[in-house]
């Protein structure tokens, strides 16, 4: 199991990887110019007003809210795309092989979040964020693994990333479950229709990209209009597209659209969300504020939670007989993937602005410097245990 990195997934691999350096370039240039004499320009940039008209149907969002959800659900689109490749043909295909990383996102999923809700009890306005240390960040966990280059077990690269896919399966779950609000009849009505639409499109073996994405959009203005995150209208349509391909394609359009969209998501899609969002001004805030619930649920959910469910899940799995140990994957190798798992950032900057809004409270800055402290920590911290790792070896 696990004991060959194939072309694909190295693909996948050093896009993710370039991905998460160009996320950290983004998010450290947001900060620095919103802490800058350039914070008015910064700020006028995210409210840029843009508007979609169709008829007496209208879209009107500023710059940020376009990106959190138009930009965003090509990047959900993408998640769902990747989930049903790997539910059909990759490492979710059989349920032995699944077993190992579906029990450390499990774990790295719960134990954070009991964390965070500990600690935040006597709030219940805090407690919504209890999903924001949940997440995992993919490209940037395998930046950080790059970094490694091939003292890292190709073996542990597929772990890593299969657990990072079925945690953002979880993300999708959470979100659709916990963060609605709201809702509309008439528009959720209309979205089910375009589900048919879309359903009756992929049972006829239409192959033909663009009738997908047309409907994908109508569904996704629905979905926007119903009162439940518009990103979600992107998985539902990724399940969609078909994986067969015609004798004159040459390639099916799952495997089409996955190659063609990778490097848009990581390299323009991701790091202008990073941009977007990673802007926290600095003033008035000090070190002392990360001992606050909030930002200490976060920090700690990501530093100690994270790689404690992992750890704990993996090793449970692995001494009940229900997995077995990766070829040449040490427990240094799990712990130091467990921090790295730690490193939320983009899911759990979106999952933070989900909440708090519709939590309505004013907590937009604090829980960012919460996330931001976790996630660079177990970047550092699971980086060096990773390299530890790999000496020992040698």
């Amino acid at each position: 199991m696990f004991n060959q990195l194939g072309g694909q997934i190295g693909r996948f691999a050093r896009t993710e990887s370039f991905g998460g350096i160009l996320l950290v370039i983004a998010a450290v240039l947001a900060m620095v110019i919103k802490n800058s004499p350039l914070t008015d320009l910064y700020i006028a940039f995210l409210n840029i007003e843009g508007e979609v008209r169709v008829g007496a149907l209208s879209v009107e969002k500023p710059l940020f809210l376009w990106v959190n959800d138009g930009h965003m659900a090509v990047f959900f689109f993408l998640i769902g795309l990747e989930i049903k490749r790997e539910i059909l043909h990759g490492h979710l295909s059989e349920i032995r092989q699944m077993v190992l990383p579906t029990a450390g996102a499990i774990g790295g999923v719960a134990i954070p979040a009991l964390i965070y809700v500990a600690i935040n009890a006597g709030d219940p306005q805090a407690l919504v964020g209890w999903a924001v240390p949940t997440a995992t960040d993919i490209a940037f966990a395998l930046g950080v693994l790059a970094l490694l280059g091939t003292s890292v077990p190709p073996a542990l690269k597929i772990f890593l990333m299969t657990l990072a896919i079925l945690d953002d399966l979880i993300a999708i779950i959470v979100i659709a479950l916990f963060y609605t609000s709201g809702l509309s009849l008439v528009s959720l009505l209309s979205a089910g229709f375009f589900l048919v639409v879309l359903l009756v499109l992929n049972r006829l073996r239409i192959t033909n990209i663009a009738a997908y994405l047309l409907v994908g959009i109508a569904l996704w203005v629905c979905v926007l209009k119903s009162g439940v995150h518009a990103t979600l209208a992107g998985v539902v349509t990724a399940l969609f597209i078909p994986s067969i391909k015609n004798e004159d394609d040459d390639a099916a359009p799952l495997d089409y659209l996955i190659e063609t969209l990778h490097p848009v998501v990581a390299f323009g899609i991701l790091p202008m969300f990073a941009f977007v969002n990673a802007g926290v001004s600095l003033e008035g805030l000090s070190v002392s504020m990360l001992l606050e619930p909030i930002p200490l649920g976060i920090a700690l959910g990501l530093l100690v939670g994270k790689p404690v469910g992992v750890m704990a899940f993996t090793a449970l799995a692995i001494f009940t007989g229900m997995a077995e140990m990766p070829k040449n994957v040490r427990w240094l190798h799990f712990l130091g993937v467990g921090f790295l798992c730690g490193i939320g950032f983009t899911m759990s900057l979106f999952i933070a602005g989900l909440a708090f809004a519709e939590g309505g409270v004013g907590y937009a800055r604090v829980d960012r410097l919460g996330l931001l402290a976790g996630s660079f920590a177990c970047a550092i911290i699971g980086y060096l245990i990773l390299r530890l790792a790999a000496s020992r070896t040698r």
